[in-house]
């Protein structure tokens, strides 16, 4: 299973099951005995699961259910850990032939859908003609042990008939000198009513360009025919995933096509194999961003000279909504009370870039500043736009407008960084960690507040000369001084000591 983002499969996230077959009682041995030892106990109970989620006696599809339901089947918990781990099973199932996995879209549904079409197991004949595969079998359980399987799944010929050089003429009789069909009156009702009741298997449309909605034709009309990029781009219309990047690009940053069109004309876009390179696409792209906004905020000061009011764009595309459970809802700001409700505002944040939802903070433009630091969070920190938007809810939502500064912004995202924050949901339990020690630490400031207060008011119902110094929390030691009277040793006394100082030294 190939995911580039780890977000893309969640226990969220729906799935349905494929199946246009049945297992003998030979398929489980050959699952048991054959394809374990190369995938592992896992990844059979995985297809074991999904083998049992249609009834046995039945092929065709299962009910959609989210994956929260394959997850608990398997004893796992709702975490990236188990993703991987699910992930990697099911890569391992693909690569022998078990499992086809597909993920579907489209403008029906709310998300995507993932589908699992389950494979049968090889018989053993075909099995053992596959070199490949019993070549892997070899490597995970030795020569001798395939052998002794191979024994296993086939019965020896009699011996009667092993060695003899014998005729074989088949005598079957076939199906049309038996039995005859009255052709001249075909049921054509018959047949559209076996092809609707039959499951049908439907081919999966491609994933459209959801995001800047840039068509591979629209792009090509506008790219000059004279650029050494042209090969380049022209392999984008077979290639759906970097299409999607450069929409999401322009989406992100604004670009209009003519200027997607000249970035992908410049240098170090594409790499030497024609490969695209998303990181530098976004670096040339977040440049012509700010030099878009900063001719726009020219453009609004002289007309606001010229008294020319222009109203703004406010129109807002519809973003690619993706769920956001109850229990991680972050509460909605002040500076936004009212424009929206709880539920908003988490969809909002967990979907849309961190350039569009920084904008709901600010009446007018964002300062330049502020958009250079988040930036440089994006670019060089690469943070997760859900997380980015989750900081910006911390930092620019809070209560607090001393802690909107560059240092406090670089201070957070650093961390982060450096806790491995890398969803939504880490973000939103980070924010609650961080407030919740806020808050200990204020209750601790307010706790000893009051005691030093009660003990002020303790030493200055029974003080005794602090005055003006104020209250000090080290005890009164006793400092021993030197005697004014001190006497002077007596002789008697002065030769006992020497005595005493012989006897140690050994001289005594």
């Amino acid at each position: 299973m190939r995911i580039q983002n780890i977000l893309q499969f969640t226990e969220h996230h729906r799935y349905y099951i494929f199946r246009g077959f049945s297992m003998s009682s030979a398929d489980h041995k050959m699952l048991s005995l054959i394809y374990q030892p190369m995938v592992g106990a896992f990844a059979i109970a995985l297809y074991q699961q999904l083998y049992h989620g249609i009834a046995e006696d039945r092929s065709g599809y299962s009910r959609l259910e989210p994956q929260r339901r394959l997850f608990l089947g398997l004893g796992l918990e709702m975490n990236e850990q188990s993703r991987r781990f699910v992930v990697e099973q099911t890569s391992k199932l693909e690569a022998v032939g078990l499992l086809q996995t597909s993920r579907l879209g489209g403008p029906d549904l709310s998300d995507v859908v993932y589908e699992y079409e389950l494979e049968q197991p090889l018989s053993p004949m075909e099995f053992f003609r596959n070199m490949h595969l019993t070549m892997l079998l070899r490597d995970k359980i030795g020569k001798y042990a395939v052998i002794e399987l191979r024994e296993q799944f086939g019965a020896s010929e009699p011996d009667e008939l092993a060695g003899s050089e014998l005729t074989k003429e088949n005598i079957s009789v076939p199906f049309y000198e038996l039995f005859k069909l009255n052709m001249q009156s075909f049921d054509t009702e018959l047949e559209q009513a076996l092809s609707e009741v039959a499951p049908s298997r439907q081919a999966a449309k491609p994933d459209q360009a959801a995001t800047a909605g840039i068509a591979y034709g629209e792009l090509i009309l506008h790219f000059p025919r004279s650029s050494a990029n042209r090969p380049y781009v022209e392999r984008l219309r077979n290639d759906a995933d970097s299409m999607a990047q450069v929409n999401y690009v322009a989406y992100k940053y604004q670009i209009s096509v003519v200027n997607v069109c000249r970035l992908l004309d410049e240098n170090g876009v594409f790499d030497a194999s024609g490969k695209l390179n998303v990181d530098e696409l976004q670096l040339k792209a977040s440049s012509v961003y700010r030099q878009d906004r900063k001719r726009e905020d020219e453009r609004q000061r002289v007309l606001a000279r010229t008294k020319v009011i222009e109203e703004p764009d406010r129109e807002e595309e519809d973003p690619e909504e993706i769920a956001v459970e109850e229990q991680d809802y972050l509460p909605v700001p002040s500076a936004l009370a009212g424009r929206c409700d709880i539920q908003q505002y988490n969809m909002l944040m967990r979907n849309e870039p961190h350039t569009r939802f920084i904008r709901r903070f600010f009446p007018g433009a964002v300062p330049g500043w502020l958009e250079q630091v988040m930036e440089r969070i994006d670019l060089n920190y690469r943070l997760a736009e859900p997380v980015i938007n989750v900081l910006i809810h911390y930092v620019i939502g809070g209560a607090d407008d001393s802690r909107i500064t560059k240092a406090y912004l670089d201070h957070v995202a650093s961390n982060m960084l450096m806790k491995g924050v890398d969803t939504f949901e880490r973000a939103v339990q980070y924010v609650r960690i961080q407030a919740q020690l806020e808050q200990d630490k204020e209750k601790r400031k307010d706790g000893a507040a009051s005691q030093g207060t009660a003990y002020a008011g303790g030493r200055s119902g029974g003080g005794r000369g602090n005055g003006s110094r104020g209250i000090s929390r080290k005890p009164a030691i006793p400092i021993v001084g030197a005697s004014e009277s001190s006497s002077a040793v007596s002789a008697a006394e002065l030769e006992e000591l020497r005595k005493l100082a012989r006897k140690l030294d050994g001289k005594g």
